[in-house]
């Protein structure tokens, strides 16, 4: 892994990774940089895994499903302007507080599944981040493909049980990569355990 503005650093005796930014969850802190906590990150989780997210740093970002900040906000210590979409009124207030910080992370209180309600503020990106709890995650991801440049990439974390919760999560898996052919080239994908239970990371380039 080699991205501008992440690193690895020794937290209470343990090697994580670290961004550098003001704390925003309780994370552990030193001389600047905030462990970057993978059981709280899907993100977070698939570079511990040593996956390729073609994450340099300064990349302009769309993360749908931002929810209360934790990951979208280490994203933003490292990436160019930062788009963090999320349809809940409550995590956005507290995402809002993230953005006060920050000064290249865009609050946008919107649904993923309705892409024509942002896209008069969401200029063309270089990554789509997608951590949603719904249903039809690849149409979310096929529906967002509108804003990435030729080329850019989708990291996406599937979660087995917002698709279906009596499914087997393999099963469901395949169904959203067979999703995902509409726009996308699929390049990696891996469970994410033991960081998080019945998710798969996906890495996609557009098509």
């Amino acid at each position: 892994m080699t991205i501008d503005g992440v690193t690895r650093r020794a937290f209470d005796g343990r090697d994580r990774l670290a961004t550098q930014g003001p704390p925003v969850y309780g994370e552990p802190t030193h001389d600047g940089w905030r462990a970057w906590d993978a059981r709280r990150s899907k993100l977070g989780a698939m570079l511990e895994k040593g996956m390729e997210t073609g994450l340099d740093g300064g990349e302009t970002v769309l993360y749908l499903g931002a929810a209360s900040g934790t990951t979208v906000s280490h994203v933003a210590d490292f990436a160019g302007p930062t788009y963090a979409v999320e349809f809940a009124a409550r995590p956005v207030r507290d995402l809002i507080a993230v953005a006060e910080a920050r000064e290249n992370l865009f609050p946008l209180l919107k649904d993923a599944r309705k892409p024509e309600t942002y896209a008069h503020v969401v200029e063309p990106v270089d990554v789509i981040v997608q951590d949603v709890a719904t249903r039809g995650q690849a149409r979310v991801a096929c529906a967002n493909a509108r804003f990435l440049d030729a080329g850019g990439r989708l990291l996406l974390a599937v979660k087995a049980r917002s698709e279906n919760v009596v499914a087997d999560p393999g099963e469901v898996f395949e169904g959203v990569l067979d999703g995902l052919a509409a726009e996308y080239d699929v390049l990696e994908t891996a469970r994410l355990e033991p960081f998080h239970d019945d998710h798969l990371a996906v890495v996609a380039e557009k098509r």
